[in-house]
């Protein structure tokens, strides 16, 4: 009677064991596929709980979200030989896992075949136009070209690929060292045509104003002149006036103007009475 527990306990054991080999869960980003002895199936199950046989089959999941994928920088001729370095990365996701799992296997094995199909496609199609249209003008049309022609080729693979995008565009190393080197002599060379004009137009401006400065003091001094003969012409008219109307007094006033030049800055002076200063002293 003992050994019943005993049996009874390795029988419990055993069917919930079956049982948690018998059922599985796929979570609601997921769906997933039931290998046979290492075959697939083809049912491929979606979220909720599942049943399998124990033991001979086992369950592969798959991400059904949508995946990005950055591929690594590569060279790519433009269709006027020029080489652009193309920084580009893919949005992608599984739609048949069954597919992808019998050509496929992983997601790192088909990210290797997604960036050799970007890749070439991306080459093909930089290489129809300019460096100027790869850059600005036609890029849009040129990623949804890539994107289409990618998609379509991944089907088989039983992957879609949702959108190809090139995040950036660079020169090769050595070609921006050269356009660099060119767009400083360039810029050395507009600034010395910007020097020269400068020169050339603040020597004219002193030119111009060394003219009028010569103009505007030879005026001056014209117009210093004829003031200066008018006032003299004026002087020597008062003077006469004033002579004639008195000659004693004019007399007085010139003797007094000679004294005050004479005698400036305390100048000292040794005179006989017989000099003729002083003759209107006596």
């Amino acid at each position: 009677m003992s050994k019943y527990p005993v049996i009874v306990s390795i029988l419990v054991i055993v069917i919930v064991g079956l049982l948690s080999q018998s059922w599985f869960t796929v979570h609601q980003t997921q769906k997933a596929i039931v290998l046979q002895l290492g075959e697939p199936l083809p049912e491929v199950y979606g979220p909720g709980l599942h049943f399998k046989l124990p033991f001979i089959q086992n369950v592969v999941y798959f991400d059904s979200r949508v995946l990005d994928y950055e591929a690594r920088s590569r060279e790519a001729f433009t269709v006027d030989k020029k080489a652009i370095v193309l920084d580009n990365y893919a949005r992608w996701k599984i739609i048949n896992p069954l597919q992808f799992y019998r050509t496929m296997r992983t997601i790192p094995g088909a990210q290797a075949r997604l960036d050799d199909v970007v890749y070439s496609q991306l080459r093909a199609l930089v290489g129809a136009y300019t460096l100027t249209e790869v850059v600005s003008s036609h890029r849009a049309a040129i990623m949804k070209e890539v994107t289409d022609k990618v998609s379509e080729l991944m089907k088989p693979f039983g992957v879609e690929v949702l959108d190809v995008r090139i995040k950036r565009t660079d020169l090769p190393t050595e070609n921006q060292r050269a356009i660099f080197e060119r767009m400083r002599a360039e810029r050395e060379r507009q600034a010395k045509q910007y020097r020269s004009e400068g020169d050339e137009e603040s020597a004219r401006i002193r030119s111009d104003a060394d003219r009028q400065k010569a103009v505007i003091l030879a005026e001056a001094a014209r117009e210093a002149q004829v003031e200066r003969g008018k006032g003299d012409a004026k002087a020597a008219a008062t003077y006469a006036e004033s002579y004639n109307k008195s000659p004693d007094f004019y007399a007085f006033q010139r003797w007094l103007e000679a004294m005050r030049k004479s005698f400036r800055e305390n100048s000292k002076m040794v005179l006989s009475n017989e000099n003729p200063l002083l003759d209107l002293q006596k």
